[in-house]
């Protein structure tokens, strides 16, 4: 088999669960909204109709309006724009950071292991909500600074996560060889490696997206996360508050946004594991032989 047919083969038995796929289906629809919300919107985001306040899902308006007049579908898509936005960028940095750590503190092990992961230890001291508090309220709310706060509290997760898995390989036989030729440790680690230890940070990436969009959500919810004019799903969920017996759809829709795409992240990183998993790929491969 060749590799070409391994990689296809993966996708057919990732998406041949109802449950994945349909996950899959929806975030390709998020990002989708992510590349094309400004050309999609049905209104100006800070379009103000104070006479069309408060007015329920119509027509003219699906989701309806806010207390301002202002289109609540178009506002949901551009605060989904947003609330990907930050989440790739934070979950990107945290990734290569963290792994960076964690498989040269795996790989180097002894001392250098030990400093690395008491320092991770003491950042996992810490809630990450409160330690992304912490950051913000020190260099001030925004979207840059909300990035940063959430790529900063989820580096010691792909850390320990990218140690895990490098203690491991490092004690493979190919590994071993590699050593024994003289090949240099940036050749090791990038070739022999990293490509090792790809499956469990996979699935750790599209876990950390939606937990990233849940604290993007928390920090606006707050008011320390994106600042208005821009729309954040957090945010409108905040205003909503005072609304909420007269125009219910002002905090239902940005909520179902933020469930149903954290769901959707959240199960098809669970397809993603049972796939990456020798053991969980055995039985779903059994599984699928016996209904032939």
């Amino acid at each position: 088999m060749t590799v070409t047919e391994g990689r296809v083969s993966s996708w057919r038995l990732l998406l041949s669960n109802p449950v994945t796929a349909i996950s899959a289906v929806v975030l390709l629809a998020v990002v989708v909204i992510a590349v094309a919300a400004q050309w999609i919107t049905p209104f100006g985001i800070n379009d103000i109709d104070v006479p069309d306040a408060l007015q329920p899902p119509s027509g003219s308006h699906w989701f309806g309006t806010d207390e301002l007049g202002r289109d609540v579908l178009s506002r949901v898509l551009v605060a989904v724009q947003a609330s990907m936005r930050v989440a790739v960028v934070s979950v990107a940095f945290a990734a290569v950071v963290g792994v960076t750590i964690g498989v040269v503190a795996g790989y180097r092990s002894g001392w250098v292991d030990a400093v690395v992961m008491r320092v991770v230890d003491v950042m996992f001291a810490f809630p990450v909500l409160l330690l992304a508090l912490a950051i913000v309220a020190i260099l001030g709310p925004g979207i840059t600074t909300t990035m940063l706060a959430i790529g900063v509290v989820y580096t010691p997760i792909f850390a320990r996560v990218a140690r895990a898995s490098t203690l491991s390989v490092r004690v493979e036989p190919f590994v071993a060889v590699s050593r024994t030729m003289g090949t240099g440790d940036g050749y090791i680690l990038t070739r022999h490696i990293v490509p090792n230890i790809a499956g469990p940070l996979i699935v750790q990436l599209s876990l950390s997206l939606a937990f990233a969009i849940l604290a993007e959500a928390s920090l606006s919810f707050l008011g320390l996360g994106i600042q208005p004019p821009q729309p954040s799903l957090g945010r409108m969920i905040f205003d909503a508050q005072g609304f909420v017996t007269l125009a219910w759809w002002m905090a239902v829709f940005p909520g179902a946004a933020i469930f149903v795409t954290v769901l959707a992240f959240n199960l098809f990183g669970d397809g993603l594991r049972d796939v990456l998993d020798p053991k969980q790929r055995t039985m779903i491969e059994a599984r699928r032989a016996g209904r032939q």
